[in-house]
């Protein structure tokens, strides 16, 4: 079992939601493994929390095709498919470039320094992540320079959407960061991005977001190969 107890930054959210969090994490940092086994009491124990929670996030995930309940065994932490991948990539791709579409137009409708001055805070904190070699904050914060600039749409069923579509990606995304060590090139395409908006130039942040996102599909051969142990299909 490779989770801590919850951190403070979740403490102020309920605690169903902290439990959830914290196991989703888990897996898609890959410190819970594909293919091993988890059990409630030793993630209550790990936690520090009652089995209650414990129950309702492995429903959520469950749902969310992360874990897979194996009858008279368990829960297993469910290996990468990479057909689901696939289709999750797809509706991604587009929900966010339908997003970053909207942000650009409307970007310079209002005052945005505040949240230009919160997403320069992320890219600071991914160059610090990136000089100290944590992927599992960069990917953090990677999902927050991109959640940043969705919420200029003001839709939040969009973003939550987005979030469980990512769930899958994103675990293909840190081995990739893993295995080969691109996260300056996902800065500067970030910078990019931003700059783009900024411009108001819809087709521009299109083409730059289609970049950013399909790079994973000429990486995938390789994450295979180096880490069959992980995948399913």
């Amino acid at each position: 079992m490779s989770l801590s107890p919850l951190p403070p930054q979740l403490q102020r959210k309920s605690l169903g939601d902290q439990v959830y969090e914290s196991i989703r994490e888990g897996i898609v940092s890959l410190r819970l493994e594909p293919g091993s086994m988890i059990y409630e009491n030793e993630l209550a124990d790990t936690l520090r929390v009652s089995r209650t929670p414990i129950r309702e996030a492995i429903r959520l995930l469950v749902s969310e095709q992360l874990l897979d309940v194996l009858p008279q065994r368990g829960t297993r932490i469910a290996y990468i498919s990479q057909r689901k991948a696939a289709e999750t990539r797809f509706i991604r791709e587009h929900l966010e470039i339908g997003a970053f579409r909207v942000a650009a137009k409307m970007w310079n409708r209002q005052d945005r320094r505040e949240v230009r001055g919160r997403i320069g805070e992320l890219l600071e904190g991914q160059r610090a992540a990136a000089e100290e070699g944590d992927i599992g904050l960069f990917l953090q914060l990677d999902e927050e320079f991109h959640r940043s600039i969705m919420e200029v749409t003001g839709n939040a069923t969009l973003l939550q959407v987005v979030y469980h579509m990512r769930g899958h990606l994103n675990r293909l995304r840190f081995l990739a960061l893993k295995q080969f060590h691109h996260m300056d090139r996902v800065i500067e395409e970030h910078n990019g991005l931003l700059e783009a908006i900024e411009q108001g130039n819809e087709d521009l942040t299109a083409r730059r977001l289609e970049l950013h996102v399909g790079k994973l599909d000429v990486e995938l051969p390789a994450l295979r190969e180096a880490y069959p142990q992980y995948f399913i299909d």
